[in-house]
């Protein structure tokens, strides 16, 4: 009898490793939950956009595992290193694909046959980034994996500068873990605007994607948005334009695959100067934290929508190095249900960088909300064009977050902890052609914004990583990365979400005495 019950115990544990969660019941019908512990995820999936077909593109890649808790950035030798390349973590191109129907879709990939391509940006082991450059317009986007050791955090980094009689601009993305379901806030169709939705599926089955689009009238008609295939393997840009024929100068974007999963960023240009990726936003059930204002910004413009069917209203606070304050003038903001909100909130950041936090007032509504920033920096004068940066609500750091393709002197990290006061422990990496990891310990107080220029120790040369943990919280942190010098640099954010490196696994020591009496 004990045999018996053994055996089935063993089969509801690996059930529950399966599918991450498992559960015991006693005689008596009570639930008892298993405990769960987190573990180390063994495969990670990204993709990254195609880059911008500006002529004067140039673009660079990084990509970057950091160690697990205890361990340290392995010695690889030159000789072997191509070798474990191979299959661990790397990228591959997802060539354009036309938009056409669902039919399309799956006709393409059953008849077209090709020679598998060459991996992008392989790892040899945690703990050392890689770096690759391209120039030009046609460069595909890019999705790949990572395995065992390779997997937790794994990050790339593609950041572009271009080029132009309009003004240079600086395009920065972290390469997005794919998805079924993305809001964003802050496009728009004007005409001075070029915005491209880009979507890649990184996994081999065809997807079918819709769009839909909501401005400060509400949704908006679009039944080219409907039925978009995007077969596997490849991406799609969708010019925002192109669903609809009104200018509309500020727009909320709702993207969903129907099956399967995508990564999906808009790529937002500026013909008056400026360009750059606009990520999706996080709808946290708590504070709303756009965190990495940059310092002197000339004007921040603020989108939000809610789709729920009560209107929310947000109180504003601008978190600085000495606390977090009400901007005057801009004390709350009223978002209508159904609608884009857009608000011009000036120039909020002076001599230091801040991040704007967005609280629920008391007896508004529960819906979700998302929301993006607009920084314009530079603009004063001929010789400064204008400068774009977008910056989303972000989800909380969690357990670990990485920003990796960190230049020596134009990088960064903004540290917010909207609550109280939280540890933080910040790694600067080993470089990419050599150097020994640093890690620093920090405090960020209390509803403030730490603002934190590492400092390269001797014989690390950039690019490189940095790893951000804490075991308090909340803590959300953004990574501004400037390029050029004098009055007008080149500017774009990053916000540094968790990781996901770990995902919840049932303990492996439990009291089964309840089924072996």
């Amino acid at each position: 009898m004990n045999r018996t019950l053994m055996s089935l115990v063993a089969v509801v544990a690996a059930i529950g490793a399966i599918t991450g969660a498992a559960a015991l019941r006693p005689a008596d019908g009570e639930a008892a939950a298993l405990p769960t512990e987190p573990r180390p995820v063994e495969r990670s999936t990204l993709a990254c956009p195609r880059p911008t077909a500006a002529e004067s593109a140039t673009t660079w890649y990084t990509a970057y595992t950091p160690p697990l808790p205890g361990e340290s950035a392995p010695d690889v030798p030159d000789g072997e290193a191509e070798e474990q390349q191979e299959s661990l973590a790397a990228l591959v191109p997802a060539p354009e694909y036309a938009p056409g129907t669902e039919e399309d879709a799956g006709e393409t990939e059953e008849s077209e046959e090709s020679e598998e391509p060459d991996p992008v940006l392989p790892l040899a082991a945690p703990g050392i980034p890689v770096t690759g450059r391209v120039t030009g317009p046609d460069h595909p986007a890019l999705t790949g994996t990572a395995e065992e050791a390779l997997a937790p955090g794994w990050t790339v980094q593609q950041t572009t500068r271009t080029e132009g009689d309009s003004g240079d601009a600086l395009l920065g993305t972290a390469c997005q873990a794919p998805d079924t379901d993305f809001w964003f806030a802050g496009a728009s169709t004007s005409a001075a605007r070029h915005d491209y939705v880009h979507l890649t599926n990184p996994d081999p089955a065809a997807t079918v994607v819709d769009i839909e689009l909501y401005g400060p009238e509400g949704a908006v008609e679009s039944e080219a948005g409907q039925n978009i295939a995007v077969p596997g393997g490849s991406s799609v840009p969708v010019r925002l334009a192109t669903l609809t024929a009104e200018e509309i100068p500020a727009l909320a974007v709702h993207v969903t695959a129907r099956s399967g999963r995508i990564g999906a960023q808009i790529e937002a240009v500026d013909t008056a100067g400026g360009a750059d990726w606009l990520p999706p936003s996080a709808a946290p059930d708590g504070a709303l934290v756009l965190p990495g204002i940059p310092a002197g910004a000339r004007s921040v413009r603020l989108f939000a929508f809610t789709p729920g069917d009560a209107d929310v209203v947000l109180d504003v606070g601008l978190a600085g190095g000495g606390g977090t304050i009400t901007p005057a003038g801009h004390e709350t903001v009223d978002v209508t249900a159904g609608a884009v909100t857009a608000v011009d909130l000036g120039g909020l950041t002076q001599d230091e960088p801040g991040s704007l936090v967005l609280t629920r007032a008391a007896g508004t509504g529960t819906g979700p909300v998302f929301a993006a920033l607009q920084v314009i920096m530079g603009g004063d004068d001929e010789d400064a064009p204008p400068e774009t940066a977008f910056i989303p609500v972000t989800a909380p750091v969690g357990h670990r977050a990485t920003a990796t393709g960190n230049t020596a002197s134009g990088t960064l990290l903004a540290l917010t902890a909207p609550e109280g006061a939280v540890d933080v422990s910040v790694t600067v990496s080993a470089g990419t052609d050599g150097g020994e990891p640093v890690t620093e310990q920090y405090t960020v107080d209390g509803t403030t914004t730490f603002a934190l220029a590492p400092e390269l120790p001797d014989g690390t040369e950039a690019p490189y990583s940095l790893t951000v943990e804490t075991d308090g919280g909340p803590l959300h942190a953004a990574r501004i990365l400037t390029m050029g010098g004098g009055d007008a640099p080149l500017v774009t954010v990053q916000t540094l979400p968790d990781d996901r490196s770990t995902v919840a696994v049932p303990g492996t020591e439990q009291d089964l005495s309840i089924l072996t009496d």
